[in-house]
């Protein structure tokens, strides 16, 4: 019987992969480079510093740092305004007699500013949050949620992870825990193929938080 469950931040619980991806447009069409908000979601997990390191070689930007702490400026500013929960997650939530906690590639601080903006922050208690700076290895390595299980005394047997990337995907696969693949959020627009999430081979994929409880019952 499963009785933990362990959240992805973004794109799981918070419809932020999109808002990142529009500061990474508007950055870098500034700059000269025509670059679409959906094209941001190759990246969809990673950290955001690893997606900056990429683009950077790619489009031969020099100045990493500069374009690191601009990016997070933007999508600060995109965020307090534009912030809002993935489709279901709230009432999901809110109604959940599981154990609830979060594994994110995100800042801890960041994580606590999207709870509060979404009215979520009163369901996860601090140290239920795992971030990757608690951590040697973010995703895709297993280390955030072995950290999780190993801080809270949890039975894998009785633990699910809610995903919505490759990248989250295989890091619960390594850590031995079940894992559901969510597409509700914005992201997953209906051109998106979800070839990659096929290929990390998740238990299930779902994209509707209103079918999560049924598979959960069957687990």
């Amino acid at each position: 019987m499963i009785k933990n469950i362990i959240f992805d931040f973004d794109g799981v619980i918070v419809d932020s992969e999109v808002l990142v991806g529009r500061a990474f447009s508007k950055y870098l069409k500034n700059l000269g480079h025509n670059f679409e908000e959906k094209y941001f979601f190759q990246f969809a997990g990673q950290k955001t510093i690893e997606s900056v390191s990429y683009l950077s070689s790619k489009l031969s930007i020099k100045n990493q740092e500069k374009f690191y702490n601009d990016i997070l400026e933007i999508s600060a500013e995109i965020f307090s305004k534009d912030l809002e929960a993935v489709n279901g997650a709230y009432d999901y939530i809110i109604n959940s007699k599981k154990n609830v906690f979060i594994g994110s590639n995100s800042m801890k601080s960041r994580i606590n500013i999207g709870l509060k903006k979404v009215g979520l922050d009163k369901y996860f208690h601090q140290d239920s949050i795992i971030s990757f700076e608690m951590v040697k290895k973010p995703k895709p390595y297993p280390d955030i949620y072995l950290k999780v299980i190993e801080m809270h005394n949890l039975n894998k047997e009785e633990t699910i992870v809610i995903e919505d990337s490759s990248v989250g995907v295989t890091a619960a696969k390594k850590a031995g825990i079940k894992v559901i693949a969510l597409t509700a959020g914005s992201h997953w627009h209906q051109e998106r193929s979800k070839k990659d999430l096929i290929v990390s081979d998740p238990f299930k994929i779902i994209q509707d938080y209103k079918l999560l409880d049924n598979i959960i019952l069957n687990l």
